[in-house]
């Protein structure tokens, strides 16, 4: 009986058309609202550069908003573990998020190690042409290990923490990203410098 009630209520759904569009939200705040997406290990530098880019953005004048992987985590994603379908759900939430940032006419910049390639590609296909930027923070993984900023990597070496991305859980690194960083050859003003450059460029 809840099987068919929740059919029944599902199949009843239907997306309400909003009469102010995404480009007239975007029109008073003067920008591209657009999605820039930082992938990369744990302790890469991420959620650093993340932050950066928001106070350059925000000096410049734009309308701008983080989502940070590890906050997420503490609110909208607490639901969820460590496992393999529980990081595809948690990058599906944030894509969600961001979307709906993005359509507010914000320019949104996300900060997750979001390791799996379908599921950034999922992510992707959720905005339109020219809103979505992957930006691979491709420090290291002895770099990473070395800064451990959590202790994480000290604990995964240890045994004590499973499913570690970059260790006993892969990361799939971006074969064609739009915007490539490495933080351990940047200083932070010079790597945030790159990536508005290079996704000025695009």
């Amino acid at each position: 009986m809840n099987n068919v009630s929740s059919s029944v209520g599902f199949a009843s759904i239907r997306p309400f058309a909003l009469s102010l569009s995404v480009a007239a939200r975007a029109a008073i705040k003067h920008q591209q609202p657009c999605c820039l997406w930082l992938t990369g290990l744990s302790g890469a530098g991420k959620s650093t550069l993340a932050n950066a880019l928001e106070v350059k953005l925000n000096e410049q004048g734009r309308h701008t908003f983080v989502l940070d992987g590890d906050n997420l985590r503490t609110g909208l994603c607490n639901d969820l573990g460590m496992g393999n379908e529980a990081r595809k759900e948690n990058i599906r939430r944030i894509g969600e998020v961001a979307r709906l940032m993005v359509d507010a006419g914000l320019i949104v910049i996300v900060s997750a190690i979001s390791p799996f390639s379908v599921d950034r590609a999922v992510a992707k296909a959720l905005f339109g042409p020219g809103q979505f930027f992957e930006i691979y923070v491709s420090t290291p993984f002895s770099i990473c290990a070395r800064r451990d900023p959590k202790g994480l990597y000290q604990a995964a070496l240890q045994g004590r923490i499973k499913d570690f991305t970059g260790l006993d859980s892969p990361y799939e690194a971006p074969h064609q990203a739009d915007c490539e960083v490495n933080t351990d050859e940047f200083e932070l003003a010079d790597a945030v410098q790159h990536i508005l450059s290079s996704l000025f460029e695009k």
